[in-house]
This record gives structure tokens, sequence and C-alpha cells, in this order.
């Protein structure tokens, strides 16, 4: 799928869409300008797809409630709760 995942938060709508900017920008000048990206004309979720790596850009609120980062932990079996 990907060879990295970077997850990152800006503060309000114009902070997403600015590091999402500039992150597109540098992607670009380092020979990644193919990336893809989804979201951006709401900021409120910014994904960009640059092949290797893939890079989510949330608002705080929406970071919470998606929590993709508990989608992507690994835990050991011995901390597991039943169910």
């Amino acid at each position: 799928m990907a060879d990295g995942l970077v997850v990152a938060s800006g503060r309000s709508h114009r902070h997403v869409g600015a590091i999402a900017d500039h992150l597109l920008r540098a992607l670009k000048e380092r020979g990644y300008g193919r990336a893809r990206v989804e979201g951006l004309p709401h900021c409120d979720w910014v994904l960009i797809d640059a092949g290797d790596i893939i890079i989510h850009v949330f608002r705080p609120e929406v970071r919470a409630f998606y929590n993709i980062e508990k989608i992507w932990s690994v835990e050991s079996p011995g901390h597991r709760t039943a169910v």
C-alpha cells in the first residue's frame, strides 16, 4: 500500500489547507508532482497520496472523530480485551 504514513493536525480549516499546500509544493519540488489529493476544498481532512507515502492532515475535531491512529496501531496479543 505505502512505505510510510504521516498523520498531522492543523488548528483550523485555513491551517490545514496551508499545511497541505506547503506539502504539495515541497513534493513537487522534489519530483513527486503527481501526488493525488482529496479533501482540499473543505480542509477538514486532506489526504495526499504521493505513492510511497500517504499523508493525512486533519482539523483536531475530525482527527479525534475518525481516530485513524487506532486503525493502524498494533496491539500485542497479551493486551487484547475480551469481547
